[in-house]
């Protein structure tokens, strides 16, 4: 076994399918297997659980603790028991650095003068909260490939090797799930865990519903147990629910999205919207204490002003929403100031001329 994928948000499965196909391009005598999803499989590893399906956030995390630390436990045994040359940890910083923590005190990991090169694509926010994680990153890790141009910089004072490789939304292959069409239906995005979509997609619909409904509407979601949430809320016949990556782009004339990947998509895509978030109470408290951004959304935080106007917990009301999808449809200035800040964020997160995450992975698992 060459390499070990491990992804467990849908986001992070599609982020890491793409590097498996480039690097299945290039070597296609790489073996690899992976703790991720549907996306990972179809790019040609072998997919030994999914674990897409048990994405949790806060306190949701809680009721799972026991799944979560026999999950570690098993991944860090088979780590030992196949000797990968490499693992690759993708997002999910409350999972994976657990496992890399794993690895290094069973004596598995390189840094710990085991066979297994301890890697992660997508840095944990250690610049919005916990900035401290930083240091025991760097006695875990091998290497950190950055999809943000400023966060090798937040790794400076550490011994952590981080190279910045571009943002995957904007590589030359990517096909996006949504682009911009001022005629098109608006798009209601109420994100991919089921506590979090449970919150947020009632308040959208009825923000759409006080806007008039007077074009239709299309609901992305990522796997079937999202769907039976959104159809628990009751969307009326004018909105359209659609699992993402099974069918063409689509093209959007504006947005109301919750504050997570699907967020960047539309900004880059130049839709105009807002964004917004709901947790639960205990952990929107707590996460206040920790997170210290200005900016929820990572495209206002990228551009350092508010490309969407953000509405968090109970500022998410109907009227606003409303209010918000008559401007983004009437309003010419925003429209067009909406189009400047998608090219402007198109160009700070374009890969860098020292490559892609592919290369970055081939240096690193080196000759086979």
């Amino acid at each position: 076994m060459n390499l070990l994928i491990v992804a467990a948000e849908h986001s992070g499965d599609e982020h890491a399918a793409r590097m498996v196909r480039g690097l299945l391009a290039k070597q296609p005598g790489l073996k690899v297997c992976a703790l991720g999803g549907r996306h990972l499989e179809a790019a040609g590893a072998q997919l030994l659980r999914d674990l897409t399906g048990q994405s949790a956030l806060g306190f949701a995390v809680i009721a799972k603790i026991s799944y979560y630390r026999a999950l570690i436990a098993e991944i860090v045994s088979w780590t030992g028991r196949h000797r990968p040359r490499a693992i690759c940890f993708i997002d999910s910083s409350g999972l994976n650095l657990r496992i890399a923590k794993g690895l290094f005190e069973r004596g598995y990991s390189a840094k710990a003068g085991g066979p297994t090169k301890a890697l992660y694509f997508i840095s944990p926010q250690i610049w919005a909260s916990r900035a401290g994680r930083r240091f025991e990153m760097a006695k875990h890790l091998d290497g950190l490939a950055a999809i943000f141009p400023f966060e090798p910089k937040v790794y400076a004072d550490t011994s952590l090797p981080v190279e910045f490789v571009g943002h995957p939304f904007v590589a030359p292959d990517y096909a996006a799930p949504v682009s911009y069409d001022p005629a098109g239906p608006i798009l209601l995005l109420p994100g991919s865990r089921r506590g979090a979509v449970a919150r947020i997609f009632p308040v959208l619909l009825e923000g759409y519903k006080a806007w008039g409904g007077q074009r239709p509407a299309v609901v992305l979601y990522p796997s079937e147990d999202i769907l039976g949430v959104l159809k628990a809320a009751n969307p009326p016949s004018g909105v359209e629910l659609r699992r993402t990556g099974e069918s063409v782009a689509v093209a959007a004339s504006a947005v109301l999205t919750s504050s997570g990947t699907m967020s960047m998509h539309c900004a880059l895509a130049g839709i105009p919207g807002v964004v917004t978030y709901r947790a639960d109470p205990l952990t929107y408290f707590i996460g206040r204490l920790l997170v210290k951004v200005e900016h929820l959304g990572i495209a206002n935080l990228l551009l350092k002003e508010a490309m969407y106007p953000e509405y968090i917990q109970g500022a998410g009301k109907a009227e606003v929403f409303a209010r918000e999808l008559k401007d983004c449809l009437e309003n010419p200035a925003r429209r067009e100031r909406t189009a400047a800040q998608a090219r402007k964020l198109r160009d700070l997160l374009s890969q860098p001329s020292n490559g892609s995450v592919v290369d970055w992975m081939e240096r690193h698992l080196g000759d086979l």
